[in-house]
């Protein structure tokens, strides 16, 4: 069995958190354009799947100059701070065809790096900051939210 598909392991923390947001976001052509307000926040469907997909990308990112033996590009993000113009538009099915299309593909290649890492790889990692299991973990943080937006069916 592929480690990715065996539960527990960092890739299927990774996986299973996209997964979440998809099944989530497949709700999200329902929104009615009024925003949800949580922990002082403006969350959107498409402001959700610009933080998860930043988020895997900046840990990506992190993780792989870390195997390099390079210092992390600094972190420049506005985050969930900012609401653009963007994260207010409506959420179509064409939205949702492309979120799939770069979640599934990111997953993807968080399974492959993490499942290509050895157990003391994942728990003694180079470089300054989280293991990579504990990244992973980190990772699977952003279903927050996917999960303030919530399901809208």
């Amino acid at each position: 069995m592929n480690e990715s598909t065996q539960a527990g392991t960092p890739s299927a923390t990774v996986t299973g958190m996209v997964d979440h947001v998809l099944a989530l976001a497949a709700t999200w052509t329902r929104w009615n354009g009024e925003p949800v307000h949580a922990d002082g926040r403006v969350h959107t469907p498409h402001k959700a799947i610009r933080r998860v997909t930043d988020h895997l990308i900046d840990h990506l990112a992190e993780m792989e100059a870390r195997l390099a033996g390079e210092r992390p590009q600094p972190d420049h993000w506005h985050a969930s701070t900012i609401t653009t113009g963007a994260d207010l538009a409506p959420f179509t099915p064409q939205d949702l065809d492309e979120a799939r299309s770069r979640l599934t593909r990111l997953a993807r290649v968080w399974a492959v790096r993490l499942d290509a890492l050895t157990a003391e790889q994942l728990d003694d990692s180079p470089g300054e900051g989280w293991s990579f299991r504990e990244l992973a973990r980190h990772v699977q943080e952003s279903v927050y939210y996917a999960d303030a937006v919530g399901d809208l069916s």
